[in-house]
């Protein structure tokens, strides 16, 4: 039988004072919303109790990885993987998505998202950029836990990436899936000869309560 290696990807708490109205939050390091106790709950009764726990070096997940811990999960300091983190948009941070399509002439429409896939705001980077730092951080920490449990508190674009990774999509196909706060995302890794691919995805977007 193939040795398995499970991944469980959480996405950081809300983001503190985040209303809807900007497109993009006003920085990339922005503080989160961990006043839902009964959320945390749900986290630390439902996630694996012996796992390796890696997360980006943005603040929301440090401090979603804290809220988790004292909600009653017992689990080591994450590891810090900055290749874990949310997509930069660079001086897009703080805009509305009507203000963009606005000013930028040659901003071409998405059924999915604000911006192709390939697009690179000034300052920033391109959700291509993206998935190919995630798909190196999957392989690396892949390679060194073999046959482990890893869970990744981490960000939505970051989920999105997996999962195209997990599911070999394109990466303008990549940004269909929607994944709430707070929600848990499985994809195992199967090791060894056979047929069928390398990975499996289990569930994704399940709600911590």
């Amino acid at each position: 039988m193939s040795q398995i290696t499970r991944w469980h990807f959480v996405r950081h708490a809300p983001v503190v004072n985040s209303d809807g109205e900007a497109a993009f939050y006003e920085t990339n390091d922005e503080p989160a919303d961990v006043s839902d106790a009964k959320a945390f709950r749900g986290l630390a009764q439902r996630l694996p109790k012996d796992a390796v726990w890696l997360r980006s070096h943005l603040l929301r997940t440090k401090q979603t990885a804290d809220a988790i811990r004292a909600a009653g999960l017992d689990f080591p300091e994450p590891i810090i993987d900055p290749d874990l983190a949310e997509q930069d948009f660079g001086e897009w941070h703080g805009r509305s998505r009507d203000d963009l399509e606005r000013t930028i002439d040659d901003l071409e429409p998405h059924k999915f998202w604000i911006i192709p896939a390939e697009y690179q705001p000034p300052g920033g980077e391109s959700f291509v950029t993206v998935m190919e730092r995630v798909s190196r951080a999957i392989q690396r920490h892949t390679e060194a836990n073999q046959g482990k449990t890893i869970v990744a508190v981490c960000h939505g674009g970051v989920i999105n990436a997996a999962i195209g990774l997990a599911l070999g999509l394109e990466p303008d196909q990549t940004l269909m899936f929607s994944t709430a706060n707070l929600s848990t995302t499985r994809l195992d890794r199967l090791h060894g000869p056979g047929r069928g691919g390398d990975w499996r995805m289990v569930f994704h977007n399940m709600r911590a309560r």
